[in-house]
């Protein structure tokens, strides 16, 4: 079997450089029902947000992603202190200091990392933002690309045990069919021969008789339920191989195969000795299904 399935989860980064200026980029994904992108962009490049959205909506098409950009400036006399926004924190400080008695000094170095103390350069000029826009396109370009290809190499290996997963259940339910298929004869046999046992000597039709015994024995029959089931399971291994988007597919056949099972299980109880052995097959099965549906939610 190849397995065409990516995952939603991944982790993966690059970097362009360009006349002294450098754009970081990492992109972090893992599951959502939709795809749920935020975007973290340096102070004064928001304006680059939809560049970077229109580059993941045309790579991933669900998960929650968080795209963070950072811009580096390698070049000589870009780092810049702008003493007016340093001046109002410490203002800030000191009254902050004033109100509540406290002693301690401000800290230089945190108070250089707050936003808008130091400059590297001057994002707001249009032509450094285009600049910037080129080396993020690029860097993110390649992001996203290890990001799918660390998705899709997740995406496979939960698909081959989730096909392991898949032949195991193939087995339990031949052998649910069989029970069931035999089940129901026997059922039925037994049926009659108790009603004829409470009717003794009152006369009936035996042709009725079979057919009222025949109805109730229908009513345990769970032959259909196991059939759906097989059917889901094959579904299930074609949508495993199908390329492109299958994780709600998986997830609903998965859905419908817990309720094929769960039906089987509340007619086990009537069919007596099969009945047990029915029931054992089917939590087993049953098990199988809820493996199967936490590894789905990871799957694109």
């Amino acid at each position: 079997m190849t397995v065409h399935l990516r995952s939603m989860t991944g982790f993966a980064e690059s970097a362009a450089e360009e006349h002294g200026r450098v754009v970081r980029v990492s992109v972090r994904s893992v599951n959502h029902r939709f795809l749920d992108l935020h975007v973290h962009l340096p102070e004064g490049l928001e304006a680059l947000e939809p560049v970077v959205r229109r580059a993941v909506r045309g790579k991933v098409r669900r998960g929650h992603l968080d795209v963070y950009v950072r811009v580096e400036s390698v070049r000589p006399g870009e780092v810049r202190v702008n003493a007016e926004t340093a001046a109002m924190y410490l203002e800030a400080m000191e009254q902050m200091k004033a109100k509540f008695g406290l002693e301690r000094e401000p800290d230089l170095g945190a108070i250089f990392r707050l936003p808008g103390v130091v400059e590297t350069g001057s994002l707001a000029d249009p032509a450094e933002t285009e600049r910037i826009a080129e080396l993020l396109e690029g860097a993110l370009g390649r992001a996203l690309d290890r990001l799918g290809e660390m998705r899709l190499a997740e995406g496979t290996r939960l698909g081959e045990e989730m096909a392991n997963g898949v032949a195991r259940m193939a087995e339990a339910v031949s052998r649910l069919g069989m029970l069931a298929e035999g089940a129901r004869t026997a059922y039925a046999e037994r049926l009659r021969e108790r009603m004829s046992e409470l009717l003794g000597a009152t006369p009936v039709d035996p042709a009725r008789l079979a057919q009222e015994a025949a109805m109730v024995a229908a009513r345990s029959d769970s032959t259909e339920e196991v059939t759906r089931l097989g059917s889901h399971l094959e579904q299930f291994s074609r949508s495993l191989e199908a390329p492109g988007e299958a994780g709600k597919t998986l997830d609903f056949l998965c859905q419908e195969m817990q309720r094929e099972v769960n039906t089987t299980l509340a007619k086990a109880p009537e069919l007596g000795q099969d009945g047990l052995e029915i029931t054992r097959l089917g939590l087993g099965v049953k098990a199988e299904i809820e493996k199967l549906r936490e590894q789905v939610q990871n799957i694109e």
